[in-house]
């Protein structure tokens, strides 16, 4: 019976690791082709420290280790992937004349 009431249904994180897969691996090539594109100065300096993962997607458990197996290079969780958003959002905006770049 189909109805618009919402209703409990058990789902393994097998499930949810197969659904989260194909948007995983757009974020693994979407990586790789922002790499392709960076200057060889600042790309060493991602590979000496890694690269940092936030906001909520940050929290998905395991992905800075399968994007570190796939890509070869450090990924770590911000220590307050929620909030670092908003705070580099804010600091951008306060700086807005030295960031002219990502205003369009």
């Amino acid at each position: 019976r189909i109805t618009a009431l919402p209703m409990k249904v058990p789902v393994c994180y097998q499930e949810i690791a197969h659904c989260l897969d194909k948007t995983i691996s757009q974020i693994e090539n979407g990586v790789l082709s922002a790499l392709e594109h960076t200057p060889p100065e600042l790309y060493a300096d991602i590979v000496k420290n890694g690269i940092y993962l936030t906001g909520g997607g940050a929290l998905l458990r395991g992905l800075d280790k399968r994007l570190t197996e796939k890509i070869q290079i450090p990924f770590h969780v911000d220590d307050d992937p929620l909030h670092s958003v908003a705070k580099g959002t804010g600091i951008a905006l306060k700086n807005v004349n030295n960031f002219q770049f990502l205003m369009r």
